[in-house]
């Protein structure tokens, strides 16, 4: 999700529909859709992804199947940072690493946590060739 002006994303943008998604790497597909790898520089093992979920929703996934009922959670994006953009310029997801950050996205009122959609500093993230991640 990173268009949060639009209507369609509101319903999900207040602080009870909002989680945040434990990763250690994470992956961006190239024009080729082949993944490439993104980690710490600094060896840091957990941060978290900016998440909206919902768990009690009514949602039409494809026509045909007409509405679901489950659970559903994306996580927020942004624009891609200089490590990112060079492998998927399009986008990259919203990374939170200082407790504060957490504690900001997990409470705050909408008009103070869409300040937390930036691209994390280009001096913290690597990328790693698949296999070589630590």
């Amino acid at each position: 999700m990173r268009n949060t002006q639009y209507s369609h994303w509101r319903p999900w943008l207040g602080v009870v529909n909002r989680c945040l998604v434990p990763f250690t790497t994470f992956s961006e597909p190239d024009a080729s859709h082949k993944n490439h790898y993104f980690e710490f520089v600094d060896g840091r093992e957990v941060a978290f992804f900016a998440g909206i979920c919902d768990t009690h929703s009514r949602q039409i996934r494809a026509k045909d199947e007409g509405p679901t009922v489950g659970q559903f959670y994306g996580f927020l994006t942004t624009g891609a940072n200089k490590v990112v953009f060079p492998i998927h310029s399009k986008a990259m997801p919203v990374i939170l690493t200082e407790p504060e950050e957490w504690e900001t996205w997990m409470t705050a009122d909408w008009s103070i946590a869409k300040d937390l959609q930036r691209p994390l500093a280009d001096d913290m993230l690597k990328s790693t060739p698949f296999g070589e991640i630590a």
